[in-house]
């Protein structure tokens, strides 16, 4: 018989061990086949193989996926298309696989950082709804990183970008931070633009050299001139800048809204404290002590309102506008307002001296802060002086101007004397005392940076911040005692994760958090009081901040974990936060105010939330993006000086430090590192040299040389000056030690800090 012919020996039947690390190995390759010819089985040992695979999907040990193929349970193919699904507070990717049949949720994918400052072909990273082929690798944790091998995502029809010189003509460079490759301009499609203008463009279909081809159909100044910065920044964000003409059309008819109705507080001296540079203002104050004898040493307090229910009604052109913008958006040379100026800076601003419609919160407080009762009414006032910040706590200080001089007894005294109480309330609840120091950027007359600050934060900062507390909480009471649906700003407490993380790291410095079963905000403050002048101090005050949740909007109350708030509402500002609209209209209705509340129903609050706290944090997002751009452009002329600055962030890629002077935060890339092979330590929020020891920690002061400044993109490459005293922490590095420029990875990665709103 032929030797092709002969019957082949049955090989050893493999265990169930071998399968199981077969199976592993495959990537979710591996059916029934590939296993059955890899261990050369036959006849029957191939039925007894299926009945094992059968107990092992049974057991959990392996799922079984498409085409009937074998893998690890939640594990991933290493080639796989992924799909972006947002981004966190950082900008960085949030994606999950495009393809996922488990029942559990599919494992943490890390994208792999891409360069975004230095060389023309960068790539940015990648945005909500993109989609790419990536190569996916196991880190520890169960978490992958996916290597971006091509995008599978459609070009935009339209883009903003920056003309530039390339080695083979001119190109776009896009602005958005999302932004995909490069875009070439072919001789005659520049529309006379010129080397630097920021245009928009028109991407025509095809591609040229692996680029597509853009025509220039609009120029709209320098990249570096006046307004560019915030255009780009509203652009990347996708920001409505422009109102329906409908919309407008309503604003322009607005007028006075009588008195008919309204309580006459015209009489009260009410006044706006805000910023220097603030145009709008819609909360107004004043305080007495309570002439009430059962009250002694109690306050009235009257916080005055815009009443922006009665221009803006639900359903209306205006209200739409309103609606899709969520909340006005704040940059250091414009606003994006919530509503047209001729209501937001008009007829819906308390500016002195003028008639004005408002909702008010009559609030009556005991000797302790504690608030004893309120009364909502709707009012006609007459604001008796717009008043800054500075004024108010220059004239507490001792150093009255002439508007301030003359309300010295009447007004400042009894707001100051109301705060002190409301302070102490404040202190015994236990609120959370974080420190949030706020970047300035003062901006020149041709619309150029021309400082970066940090905000000075004064007692007359708390004092509108304790009275616009205390108005919020009588809103929240007043709509649960009327039984009236609320759209309740909720902060959840910190997750159990991140309690647990923050205790074993605060275990490594000897210092205890509570293991209570409620924490509270307060447990937070003994930590921070105990640290408070050390060096630990700036560490341990960030990754307090970070152990925070994210406060958001939400029909369902659960609290405020920060304020130490059983119920609170957001009444104060309607003018610039369309939450507080809605917190108007529902108390336009618990109270029979009028016919502008809600319509027959109170919207869906569960949608209303959730859009909100979207464009909520589009806003913050937008903002720090802006700050970031104008400090770039202020610092880019100063490339090469060193500055003073402490580590910010600690990611697998390199650090984030901060620097001292302006609160700009710069990456230093992990391959500028002593040479070593580093480890990205989450528990310990470091990077730690394999070979020497060198460390680098959170918190750790650092000196760095600005390498790059990039206000385009509003991103700094820094270097380190100081990196042999890190060294000097560790053991000496072997001699001939390679510099690898990834890092390992223990945990899932940490991230710069980021501002959390109350």
């Amino acid at each position: 018989m032929p030797a092709s012919r002969r019957k082949q020996p049955a090989a050893p039947f493999p265990s169930r061990q071998q399968i199981i690390e077969f199976i592993r190995e495959s990537g979710g390759k591996a059916g029934k086949r590939e296993i059955a010819r890899a261990f050369r089985l036959l006849g029957e040992q191939k039925t007894a193989l299926k009945r094992i695979l059968r107990e092992l999907e049974a057991e959990g040990v392996v799922s079984r996926g498409r085409g009937r193929r074998y893998g690890e349970p939640g594990a991933l193919p290493p080639v796989a298309v992924i799909e972006v699904t947002g981004t966190d507070t950082d900008g960085e990717a949030l994606v999950k696989p495009l393809v996922w049949d488990e029942e559990e949720p599919p494992p943490t994918i890390y994208v792999a950082p891409e360069r975004r400052v230095r060389g023309a072909h960068g790539r940015a990273a990648l945005g909500p709804g993109d989609r790419a082929l990536a190569r996916l690798a196991r880190i520890d944790g169960g978490a992958y990183e996916a290597r971006i091998m091509r995008r599978l995502h459609a070009a935009p029809s339209r883009v903003l970008g920056v003309l530039q010189r390339s080695d083979d003509g001119v190109r776009i460079k896009p602005v958005d931070r999302r932004a995909k490759e490069e875009l070439v301009v072919g001789p005659g499609d520049d529309e006379g633009a010129r080397l630097g203008d920021l245009v928009w463009a028109e991407v025509a279909p095809g591609r040229r050299l692996g680029l597509r081809r853009a025509r220039v159909i609009e120029r709209l100044g320098h990249a570096h001139g006046p307004q560019a910065i915030s255009l780009m920044t509203i652009h990347d964000h996708d920001i409505p800048t422009r109102f329906p003409d409908d919309a407008w059309r309503q604003a322009q008819a607005a007028g006075p809204a009588g008195t008919s109705g309204r309580e006459d507080l015209r009489s009260v001296p009410l006044v706006t404290i805000d910023g220097a540079d603030a145009r709008d203002f819609d909360d107004a104050v004043w305080a007495e002590p309570d002439p009430d004898p059962a009250n002694p040493e109690g306050w009235h307090l009257l916080v005055a309102i815009a009443d922006v229910a009665w221009y803006v009604r639900p359903g209306d052109p205006l209200d739409r506008a309103a609606f899709e913008r969520g909340n006005s958006v704040y940059f250091p040379d414009r606003v994006v307002p919530m509503l047209p100026e001729a209501l937001s800076n008009g007829w819906c601003s308390l500016v002195p001296g003028e008639d004005r419609p408002c909702l008010a919160a009559h609030l009556w407080i005991d000797r302790e802060g504690h608030l004893r009762r309120h009364r909502f009414v709707r009012g006609i006032m007459r604001s008796a002086a717009r008043l800054t910040y500075e004024q108010v706590q220059a004239a507490r200080d001792g150093r009255p101007d002439d508007a301030t001089a003359p309300l010295m007894e009447t007004v400042i005294a009894p707001l100051y004397g109301a705060y002190a109480v409301l302070a102490e309330a404040r202190r015994g609840r236990g609120v959370l005392e974080l420190d949030l120091p706020e970047r300035r950027v003062e901006i020149g007359d041709d619309g150029v940076p021309v400082r970066i600050t940090m905000r000075d934060r004064w007692d007359s900062h708390r004092l509108i911040e304790e009275f616009m507390i205390a108005a919020n909480v009588a809103a929240a009471e007043a709509l649960e005692a009327r039984k009236v649906p609320a759209l309740y700003r909720v902060h959840d407490q910190p997750s159990l994760d991140k309690l647990e993380a923050l205790r074993q790291f605060l275990d490594t410095l000897d210092l205890k958090l509570s293991r209570a079963q409620v924490v509270r905000a307060g447990h937070f403050n003994q930590i921070l009081g105990r640290t408070a002048g050390t060096p630990q101090a700036h560490l341990v005050h960030h990754l307090v901040l970070r152990t925070q949740a994210q406060a958001a909007y939400d029909p369902t109350n659960i609290g405020h974990f920060g304020l130490a708030l059983r119920r609170y509402c957001h009444f104060t500002s309607p003018i610039r936060r369309y939450s507080d609209l809605v917190v108007h209209r529902a108390l336009i209705s618990a109270y029979d105010l009028g016919k502008d509340g809600f319509v027959d129903e109170p919207p869906d609050l569960a949608r209303v939330g959730e859009h909100l706290s979207v464009t909520e944090r589009r806003a913050d997002t937008a903002e720090r993006d802006a700050v970031d751009r104008f400090t770039a452009a202020y610092l880019a002329e100063r490339v090469g000086a060193v500055f003073a600055g402490r580590i910010g962030g600690v990611t697998r890629f390199g650090l984030f430090v901060t620097l001292d002077e302006t609160g700009a935060d710069g990456l230093v890339p992990i391959s500028t590192l002593p040479d070593d092979y580093y480890v990205h330590d989450e528990a310990r929020h470091s990077l730690v040299g394999r070979d020497s020891g060198t460390t680098f920690r959170l918190g750790d002061a650092v000196e760095v040389l600005l390498a790059e400044a990039d206000p385009i993109i509003g991103g700094m490459i820094l270097q380190l000056m100081d990196a042999g005293a890190a060294r000097r922490r560790g053991k000496p590095a072997p001699k001939g030690a390679a510099r690898r420029r990834t890092a390992e990875k223990r945990q899932p990665r940490a991230k710069p800090p980021t501002r959390k709103r109350r």
